[in-house]
């Protein structure tokens, strides 16, 4: 979805919004399937982990009395969400037995690339996964990918030896295209030709793209997004490469009018975990700079 673009005058300052910010559709999905679930039932909710990785929505999801619960045995009974970033299918099999009313609010994107991890695996290929190890949506496709898939973040991460050269990849739905090109370079001089199911999210793409376009036209580059976020904290770097004053925060109160001394133009994006009314927070301090004394 095409967010607005408002171009805020703050004195000298212009300030715009990159053409493509903020919560994307799996993330609009998975709020919306929350709050469904807390509006229609008497049963304590509970997401398992973070609903998505924004500090200020979870905060809020607590305050409606929606728990949060690190494992389904921290769950006696009632409903649990799953997250958008997905889970082992093990886990969901764990809900139902225990009895458990399962909202699964996997992002469709993240689903994609479970589905492709399957798919290479059952093929026969040796499935690397390009994420971040530890990352939960990573775990998830580890476990469709097999116990002998390899997460890899950089091409140092493949390991000398591969116990087969039929590699097939899949991606974390949040990576940046310039880690997996560098993974599949890699492979390739080593004369492995992979299979590859590239899925990266849309979305993504989108903010990425039109984040670095604004970013070479900025003075100054402010990310709106947890720190949690892993699409977040890769829009700052991306941005960061293009213009070294930016600042990656996630309420407006973290602003330092120091930040944009001199500045004419002020670009603004943010991930895919961050809502609208967030981005328009900042957006309205960001405006009202020039009378802070």
């Amino acid at each position: 979805m095409i967010k607005p673009q408002p171009l805020v005058y703050n004195g000298d300052m212009k300030i715009i919004r990159s053409k493509y910010a903020g919560a994307c559709y799996g993330v609009e999905r998975a709020l919306s399937l929350v709050d469904d679930a807390a509006c229609h039932t008497d049963a304590v909710v509970h997401t398992l982990g973070p609903l998505i990785h924004n500090p200020q929505v979870v905060s809020e999801l607590r305050g409606r009395g929606v728990e949060e619960a690190a494992t389904v045995d921290e769950i006696d009974s009632g409903v649990v969400v799953i997250r958008s970033h997905g889970v082992e299918p093990s886990i969901i099999k764990q809900a139902h037995e225990k009895g458990l009313t399962v909202v699964d609010a996997t992002c469709p994107h993240v689903s994609k690339a479970h589905e492709a991890a399957w798919s290479l695996r059952e093929q026969g290929y040796l499935v690397m996964v390009v994420g971040e190890l530890g990352h939960p949506e990573v775990e998830g496709i580890h476990a469709y990918a097999g116990d002998n898939a390899i997460v890899v973040q950089d091409p140092s991460d493949i390991p000398e030896h591969l116990e087969s050269s039929k590699v097939g990849i899949v991606v974390q739905t949040t990576q940046a295209a310039s880690v997996l090109e560098a993974i599949i370079e890699a492979l390739r001089q080593r004369g492995i030709e992979p299979r590859v199911r590239n899925t990266i999210c849309f979305a993504t793409k989108q903010r990425q793209q039109a984040a670095v376009e604004l970013a070479k036209k900025a003075d100054v580059m402010v990310i709106v997004g947890g720190r949690n976020s892993g699409n977040t904290t890769r829009l700052a770097q991306l941005c960061q490469e293009v213009c070294p004053k930016t600042y990656h925060i996630e309420r407006p109160t973290e602003l330092s009018k120091d930040w944009f001394e001199g500045a004419s133009l002020v670009g603004i994006t943010a991930g895919a975990s961050t809502p609208e009314n967030q981005i328009i927070a900042v957006e309205r301090a960001l405006a009202a700079l020039e009378n802070q004394t």
